[in-house]
């Protein structure tokens, strides 16, 4: 069972994680603002996304998730392939569903351009 601190410290990872993804997130979208192409711009968005949000099950704690990308490098570089492996899935089916998005996303551009 986790005490109330760790609780604590879990939900203020998270809260810092995502006000710092946010932050990040519109830094890069003023600097891809200069790619001349719509579709380069929103791919590279979406990658951004899937990569930083994807999470990963904690193999010790049930209901506890980590982002993919920190998991699954750290066991990577620890040599415990089978957990680098489950977060590389999730990393990429998460990259699936932006890629359904964008495609979405291309649609809705090219039906409204017109």
């Amino acid at each position: 069972m986790i005490d109330t601190d760790a609780q604590l410290a879990y939900g203020l990872f998270w809260a810092a994680y995502v006000i710092a993804f946010v932050v990040f997130f519109y830094m890069m979208k003023k600097l891809f603002r200069f790619l001349p192409l719509y579709g380069v711009r929103t791919l590279l968005l979406a990658a951004l996304v899937a990569v930083l949000l994807t999470p990963v099950e904690s193999p010790e704690l049930a209901g506890w998730w980590i982002p993919a990308w920190l998991f699954g490098g750290y066991e990577m570089i620890l040599g415990d392939a089978d957990d680098a492996g489950r977060a590389w899935l999730n990393l990429g089916i998460g990259g699936v569903v932006m890629l359904l998005v964008w495609i979405l996303d291309m649609v809705r551009y090219r039906l409204t351009k017109r």
